[in-house]
């Protein structure tokens, strides 16, 4: 089940808030890349001798294709200080302990015992996390300044600390802060479930709108039930029982190999039309051509349960353009560029259009 290595650092590749990249001898294996959470495993440097998990490597998985440092054995970090009783990754070797907004310890836990609402707030919900940059963008195109948390559950990477996306967001002021709940952890603020971390959102750190989607590395078995974005759909229906208003991201492509993916994705049709009990906003991005009535048509069943609305999408490919250059973020989903599946950023951006009609 896991493949076990040890290396040796030869050098610091580049870091960001919450991870080290490395680049790690494996013994006869030559130098590979490594990524180090300096909050588990304490900073590794050059010349470490460093305990490695390689699996993701030896699969040559696309977004965690490193080795893991689990471990620095000649230098322990120091014993973790201060509050904090949830422990999140339960049960593996690397669970850490960490302070939840709700918990009893919290500072927040008497606003957040008996919160029961978010007020109207709107919730987009999405499959894949590279749809949180381009929501963003047309978001804070049309509404500047718009308060925006992202609610990470733990379909996909469990540390958020992996998201570089977080980072450079967060950095270029588009980001407000972040929420792990479920087994993800290392945002500004943990909880316990999706819903006291919608509600930690809006009522601790004060968000105009959420973005809720997994982090990266989602996973998929190309069968109809077996993939980690099916959790979107329940995201709206938490997001509906707390007096939310959840909009629903399609995922749209028009270069993904796989045709199951192309033009509405099944992930999509599943999460929103069986699994989403509530009714939510799922705004249809008017792409044009055979194409975009392609879309619009393998989504209108949908309509028997959520509201469908129409979103022009002019403009918004210069917006997401100029979003990559001024947050410094490259634009990627399944290794495609902005230009190589635009359809699929202009329906992320369209829900992120939608909801700051909704702001006003």
């Amino acid at each position: 089940m896991i493949r076990w290595r040890k290396g040796t650092v030869e050098d610091i590749r580049r870091e960001w808030p919450g991870a080290v990249e490395l680049n790690v001898s494996i013994g006869g294996d030559g130098t590979h890349r490594a990524l180090a959470y300096p909050a588990l495993v304490g900073r590794p440097e050059p010349g470490d001798t460093v305990l490695l998990n390689t699996t993701a490597l030896a699969m040559g998985l696309g977004t965690g294709g490193y080795a893991m440092v689990v471990a620095v054995p000649d230098r322990l970090p120091p014993d973790p200080t201060g509050p904090g009783h949830l422990v999140k990754a339960r049960y593996t070797p690397l669970q850490a302990t960490v302070l939840g907004a709700d918990e009893q310890d919290s500072p927040h836990h008497e606003l957040l015992r008996d919160a029961d609402s978010l007020g109207g707030m709107p919730v987009i919900v999405a499959d894949l996390h590279s749809a949180l940059p381009p929501i963003l963008a047309a978001l804070l195109a049309s509404r500047p300044s718009t308060r925006v948390v992202y609610v990470m559950p733990d379909g996909g990477a469990l540390p958020s600390w992996f998201s570089m996306s977080i980072a450079r967001l967060k950095d270029a002021g588009a980001l407000a802060a972040t929420v792990t709940v479920g087994q993800a952890f290392g945002g500004d603020l943990e909880a316990v479930t999706v819903h006291t971390g919608l509600l930690a959102a809006r009522l601790v750190l004060d968000a105009e709108a959420v973005v809720l989607a997994q982090g990266p590395g989602n996973l998929g078995t190309g069968t109809k039930w077996g993939f980690s974005g099916v959790t979107a759909g329940e995201a709206v229906n938490a997001a509906a029982v707390l007096g939310g208003r959840p909009v629903g991201s399609l995922r749209v492509s028009e270069g993904d190999k796989r045709e199951r993916h192309i033009g509405v994705s099944h992930h999509s049709l599943t999460a929103y039309g069986r699994v989403a009990l509530a009714a939510a906003d799922v705004p249809v991005p008017e792409l044009g051509g055979p194409f975009g009535a392609r879309v619009a048509a393998e989504a209108a069943p949908l309509g028997d349960r959520h509201r469908l609305v129409p979103v022009p999408v002019d403009g918004l490919h210069e917006t997401l353009k100029a979003a990559e250059k001024d947050w410094g973020i490259r634009l990627s989903t399944m290794g495609r560029r902005l230009d190589e599946d635009l359809p699929y950023f202009l329906t992320a951006a369209a829900a992120g259009r939608h909801t700051a009609a909704l702001l006003g």
